[in-house]
């Protein structure tokens, strides 16, 4: 089994658009088993939208808008990065956090390319594993889970190769502490966390009235004027986190907290 440590650069904005974000850079690994780094991939991807990039991401990722203007352009990237990945063997990919993933599936959507290989792959969510391992919940990024590791920072923040290889630092860190059990897929999401927790807060506030919860009375009491009545995606995702959060055994005091 190799791991594919993954990381990626794109091009947020920060002023209100209908125009999509994009992948601009594409960074990874190859760890072997035994956790030695064995092949690396790096590629700049010139942006359909927004190709002059802001003074933000100028200044966070030091990319220079002439190598942008000269990179290839995404199809083109992600055929070779494809490449690259099927020069090993069957593999896992590592992120820190879920939105790298989520981002080519969507850039490669986006240029109506096939998305089967992307949905069917699985990836380890490095940033829920270290705050499982550190058991706290608040976010942190790589450089703060370097530093309180003690593990020396290399490279250049914000640049995809460089943050790939450091998330590999930790990654090896804190390997034997891992659970492979949380790997994922990615899945479509018609919700946000905001809306999840609603419905989870929900399940909680009937327990602690003593009321058995039921969707019914969520959807009346909770969503009714926050959550769209004619959104059915939005409403049965919001369902299956209402029926995973029954699943949950309540607290002594009737009300279940993570």
């Amino acid at each position: 089994m190799d791991y594919i440590v993954l990381d990626i650069e794109f091009n947020g904005r920060k002023f209100a658009s209908e125009l999509p974000m994009e992948v601009i850079e594409i960074g990874a690994v190859r760890l072997n088993a035994a956790l030695a780094i064995t092949d690396e991939f790096s590629a700049l991807i010139k942006p359909v939208y927004f190709s002059k990039l802001n003074s933000f991401i100028k200044k966070k990722t030091g990319i220079p808008q002439e190598d942008i203007d000269r990179a290839d352009g995404f199809p083109n990237v992600i055929a070779d990065f494809r490449k690259w990945l099927d020069r090993g063997g069957e593999c896992l990919f590592v992120t820190w956090g879920g939105e790298d993933f989520k981002r080519i599936v969507l850039d490669t959507r986006m240029h109506k390319l096939d998305d089967s290989y992307w949905l069917a792959a699985h990836y380890f969510d490095l940033l829920k594993g270290y705050l499982r391992y550190k058991k706290v919940t608040n976010d942190v990024s790589v450089e703060a889970a370097l530093q309180d590791l003690n593990i020396a920072a290399e490279g250049s923040a914000h640049r995809a190769l460089d943050d790939a290889k450091m998330t590999a630092e930790v990654f090896r860190k804190i390997f034997s502490e891992l659970d492979f059990e949380f790997k994922q897929q990615y899945k479509d999401l018609y919700t946000n966390s905001k809306e999840r927790r609603l419905v989870k807060s929900a399940v909680r506030s009937l327990r602690a009235r003593k009321t058995v919860p039921q969707w019914d009375i969520v959807v009346k009491q909770f969503l009714e004027g926050k959550i769209p009545a004619d959104n059915a995606k939005k409403l049965a995702e919001l369902r299956d986190v209402f029926e995973a959060e029954l699943e949950k055994k309540p607290s002594p005091s009737g009300e279940k907290r993570d």
